[in-house]
């Protein structure tokens, strides 16, 4: 029997409270097959996968494909599934609450909002602020406990200010979120510096030259991949898809995969 929404987000909210765990991000309802059947316990959506999906850059889809692509990736698995809420699809507060509403009606059990517009604009603290308490709000008309990330996107939108990114993660905080995270994070000791000014769980978005013992240490709780394994799988299609092109060579075919076992 696949268990009810309650029970995913009381499950999903428990792996917070236990050791620090890898939430992968899968981009359609087969990676989240895969990936639940390699045991990992919890997905997380990645915004710039899906969009790939729909040929796309990141930040250009809609809150109607996303809230579909929620409901596609629920399905998929018996797992607890947060989604990539990208800035909420708006700017105001409201904006940010009908996304997590919306979410949650397609069986998301978290999710997380951010303080960046598409047009290229970091959101002033003050509507930052706002927006996470709006969004907290809505989660808690839920019937269910609603994990709210919070995210700071300051690093990876050409203003690495740690002091000011603390600054904002203290606020969300204060603001209600769940969990915080700031992607692109390069070293252990930003992660450190992040976790110890901080009292919620912190997700950290993994990279090449971190381990998951570096971002325990360093205080992460939940640690994400983002679009890299999205990236992983069309670089390897790109690179199999290019040998045929220039020199004829299909050795690249020669792959033997799992599907029953993973499908099933």
């Amino acid at each position: 029997m696949r268990p009810t929404q309650q029970q995913k987000a009381a499950a999903f909210w428990a792996l917070h409270e236990g050791d620090a765990f890898i939430i992968p991000n899968p981009w359609d309802a087969g990676s989240a097959r895969v990936l639940a059947a390699l045991g990992f316990e919890a997905l997380a959506s990645t915004s710039s996968g899906f969009a790939f999906t729909l040929g796309r850059l990141d930040g250009q889809v809609t809150l109607d494909e996303v809230v579909e692509h929620t409901r596609v990736l629920d399905e998929a698995t018996a797992l607890p599934v947060s989604i990539d809420l990208e800035n909420g699809y708006g700017r105001e507060p409201e904006d940010a609450a009908l996304a997590v509403t919306r979410a949650a009606e397609a069986g998301a059990v978290g999710g997380s909002i951010e303080d960046y517009d598409p047009n290229g604009e970091i959101y002033a603290l003050d509507h930052s602020v706002a927006r996470v308490a709006a969004a907290r709000e809505a989660a808690d008309g839920l019937d269910f406990p609603f994990t709210l990330t919070a995210r700071a996107e300051n690093h990876i939108r050409g203003n690495p200010d740690l002091a000011d990114t603390i600054g904002r993660l203290q606020a969300y905080e204060e603001a209600g979120a769940d969990v915080l995270y700031a992607p692109g994070l390069r070293t252990t000791d930003e992660i450190r510096a992040m976790c110890e000014a901080t009292t919620k769980p912190v997700n950290v978005l993994a990279f090449s030259g971190l381990s998951m013992p570096e971002a325990v240490a360093a205080g992460a709780r939940r640690v994400s991949v983002g679009g890299g394994l999205t990236w992983i799988a069309v670089g390897a299609m790109a690179a199999a898809a290019s040998q045929m092109r220039d020199h004829g060579d299909f050795s690249a075919l020669d792959v033997r995969l799992e599907l029953s076992d993973w499908l099933s």
